[in-house]
This record gives structure tokens, C-alpha cells and sequence, in this order.
């Protein structure tokens, strides 16, 4: 896989994109990523790339030409990438999103910054808009990081086994089950006993039966996205009151 990501901070970028597990995929060329300054291609003497918007709304906006310019300079003579704008009114990031992305071979995220960016860029180059929630940023660079992170940790490589993220939380729909660490007794509470009895099968159904419960305590509306059994069902009911 191939990210750019076109920015007024690449430096911000390029300190995270180097470190810990992304950094080393990035280091074993699992995938390589590259943060384009959008001010390196603007016509303006001082640098500008944004200018007031055409309306009452206070702040500037970030303008076509530098973003375009960055944008043909990067992907000249390669195959078009796909292009996500990084912005709070983008769908919201899943985990599903995260695993059809990580299937692509090219992508180019774009950060907005102050307002945003103006209308036309949008309509021109973007494929999709993406939010990471409800919520506003000062900027994309943020949003950028937790969408390359979520994606290159399910690339091939990346983690020692792909069972590292298939367990996790919204990989199919549940949350994670509790987990455990030495020492085995902390405060007085105990590491549950299933897990040091070193029955896998036992220990397989505890996890399972153990994502359902917190799910249903924590975000009980993803379990209306699932298909669940009979067992799944009491499973659940035993531990949380749904009529309250």
C-alpha cells in the first residue's frame, strides 16, 4: 500500500508515522506512506494557501490551487489514488471501513485546516470525506494519523498474527472481552481461573461469552447489527436488564 497525505504539517505527521508499530511496518516496507506540504505548492510569495471565505463566516479557508497543484504533482504518471478528505461531516470511521481500505493499493488523504477547505477541491478530487466523530478538529492531521493507524495494523505483516486484530473490538461487531496480565493476584482480585487452566476450547467460549456481556453493558445497540444465537441471546440476558 501507498499513502500520501497532503498537509500544512507534515512534520507533525512524520514524528507518529515513524514510531512504534507503524513505524516499523513503515521501516519493513509493509506499506509506505509520504506527507506533501501543500504550502510548497503555492504561487503566493508568502506562502499563503488560504484566503477569506465568500460569506459572513469568520476564519479563512484553505484555497484550490495549492491542494490541486499538490495533488498533480504527487500522482503524476501514477495510477489515481483514492482520495479521502479528512472531515467532520465525512461518515464516521468504522472498523469495517478500515478493513476495505486496507485492501487498496493507493490512497491520498488530504488535511483541511482553519475553515476547511473550499467546496470546489471537494467536488473535484475527493472520493469520500471520512470524520473520526461527532466532533471538530483545528485540523485534519489528527484524523489522518488515526486513519493510516487503524488501517496498516491490518496489513499483512504488520502484527505477528492476524488473529492480534481479529480479536479486538468491532472486528465483528462485539466489543473485546476483559484481559488479564502476572501478577495473577492484584488489590485482591484474582485473574479469572478459566484462564490459567490452560483449556483452550474453555477458554475460546469464556472470551466469546465474555464480548457479549460487555457489549451488551457498554454499546448495547451494536448487538442489533448481529445475528445472534439462542445461547448469545441468554447469555446476555442473564447479566443486563433490558427492560430498564
Amino acid at each position: 500500500m501507498n499513502i500520501d497525505i497532503a498537509t500544512l504539517f507534515p512534520e507533525m505527521l512524520e514524528n507518529y508515522l515513524s514510531q512504534s508499530i507503524v513505524g516499523r511496518a513503515r521501516a519493513k516496507d509493509i506499506f509506505t506512506v509520504k506527507c506533501h506540504d501543500i504550502r510548497a505548492y503555492t504561487k503566493d510569495k508568502h506562502r499563503r494557501v488560504d484566503d477569506t471565505p465568500y460569506s459572513e463566516q469568520k476564519g479563512m479557508l484553505m484555497q484550490c490551487d495549492p491542494i490541486f497543484n499538490c495533488y498533480e504533482a504527487v500522482t503524476e504518471g501514477r495510477e489515481k489514488p483514492h482520495v479521502i478528505y479528512m472531515s467532520p461531516q465525512g461518515k464516521t470511521l468504522t472498523q469495517q471501513r478500515c478493513r476495505e481500505l486496507a485492501a487498496m493499493d493507493n490512497i491520498f488523504i488530504l488535511c483541511g485546516h482553519y475553515e476547511g477547505v473550499d467546496e470546489r477541491i471537494i467536488e473535484t478530487l475527493v472520493d469520500e470525506e471520512i470524520s473520526i466523530g461527532d466532533y471538530v478538529l483545528t485540523g485534519g492531521e489528527l484524523p489522518a494519523l488515526v486513519l493510516v493507524d487503524a488501517v496498516v495494523r491490518m496489513l499483512d505483516g504488520t502484527l505477528s498474527q492476524p488473529d492480534c486484530y481479529e480479536d479486538e473490538s468491532h472486528y465483528n461487531g462485539l466489543l473485546e472481552y476483559p484481559q488479564y496480565t502476572r501478577p495473577e493476584v492484584w488489590h485482591d482480585m484474582r485473574v479469572p481461573e478459566i484462564l490459567l487452566s490452560g483449556h483452550h476450547a474453555n477458554i475460546k467460549k469464556w472470551r466469546h461469552e465474555q464480548a457479549l456481556i460487555t457489549t451488551a453493558k457498554k454499546r448495547p445497540e451494536l448487538l442489533e447489527k448481529l445475528e445472534l444465537t439462542d445461547e448469545d441471546l441468554a447469555i446476555i440476558h442473564k447479566v443486563v436488564d433490558f427492560d430498564k
